[in-house]
């Protein structure tokens, strides 16, 4: 092996995904990701189980990373892993896997910021996929995390608006459930959405000053208009489903779209990155397009298969920090509420 190369083992685990991904020199040669179904039954993630089928998944997923990039452990530079923030049951998993498996070697610990990396995705190598120069403003949507984000460099982020409640992932899920739609229910409402009328039905947007969001009014709001409307016609989910998806997602995207044009307008800043699992959204997808034509932005969407959760992001933390020689000891600690 020629001292150039740098292969990077990334692990995140964070949440309800254990994932796990091999770099060699900024460009991805695995990303695997096994999901774990059993939370469909609940509606949403059970923490404990989560822990539970990491432990299961965790040895087979970095197996088949190694296996499927044709590399040998002894060949890794360093070991990259989520530290943060997550649940922590999970997190713990991840962590002391790495911790042992970079003890054992005896390479470099590199910890993550789970939202850092959303960010830091735009800069895996790829073909035909432009890297966002600094500065930009990146919008990390997901089902745990909203948040705008002034990037000055890899590692000089500052979160300028965040939701002061829900995430918008959760307002996406948290309305599917009201409409009797499996989890998550971003998908399927995004997918009916196309084919309903987005003005159907009318949802007063949440008034947060400055670029902060608020999610959970609206969640209360259309409980309480569904509540009405199927006492007055039982079948009125039945017979407007389309409409009433159209309807919520339209409103969701205004919401990110006022605060993302304010954020561009107050920092002067019209280069655009979106990251996290909601970014998949076809409508968001629209809105940011037009906003290029509208206000003149650049806007920068990661390939689909690094939007969600995923270790290619970590690995591209790992590689850079590695770079930089930023390692962590053995003492480090996962941390479910972590910070920039």
């Amino acid at each position: 092996m020629s001292s150039q190369n740098i292969y990077i083992l990334a692990i995140e685990s964070s949440c309800d995904d254990t994932a796990a991904a091999v770099m060699l020199n900024g460009k991805i040669l695995t990303n695997i990701v096994a999901s774990q179904k059993i939370h469909e039954d609940y509606g949403g993630v059970v923490p404990e189980l989560a822990s539970r089928a990491h432990q299961q998944n965790i040895v087979p997923v970095v197996d088949q990373a190694l296996k499927q990039a044709k590399i040998e452990r002894s060949q890794l530079s360093a070991i990259a892993f989520t530290r943060g923030p997550g649940l922590m049951g999970s997190l713990l998993v991840g962590t002391s896997f790495a911790k042992s498996l970079a003890y054992g070697l005896g390479i470099p610990l590199i910890d993550v910021n789970h939202m850092q990396a959303h960010i830091l995705a735009h800069f895996i190598e790829e073909e035909d996929f432009t890297k966002p120069p600094f500065p930009f403003l990146a919008m990390t949507i997901s089902g745990g995390h909203t948040q705008i984000v002034k990037v000055n460099s890899y590692f000089d982020m500052e979160v300028i608006g965040e939701t002061i409640d829900d995430a918008v992932g959760e307002a996406f899920d948290k309305s599917g459930k009201i409409l009797g739609l499996g989890y998550p229910a971003g998908p399927e409402i995004d997918r009916r959405a196309k084919m309903g009328n987005p003005k159907a039905f009318k949802f007063t947007k949440p008034k947060v000053n400055g670029l902060d969001f608020s999610f959970s009014g609206l969640k209360t709001a259309i409980l309480y208009f569904i509540q009405r409307e199927v006492k007055l016609n039982p079948n009125f989910i039945v017979e407007n489903l389309n409409d009433i998806c159209a309807s919520i997602q339209y409103t969701i995207i205004g919401i990110l779209m006022d605060k993302l044009k304010l954020a561009s307008k107050q920092t002067g800043i019209r280069h655009i990155a979106i990251g996290g699992g909601v970014s998949a959204n076809s409508g968001i997808r629209k809105a940011l397009k037009n906003g290029e034509q509208k206000f003149g932005w650049t806007t920068y969407v990661p390939k689909f298969e690094y939007t969600t959760d995923n270790a290619a992001m970590i690995a591209i933390v790992g590689y850079l920090k590695f770079l930089e020689g930023d390692y962590a000891d053995q003492s480090i600690m996962a941390s479910a509420r972590l910070k920039f």
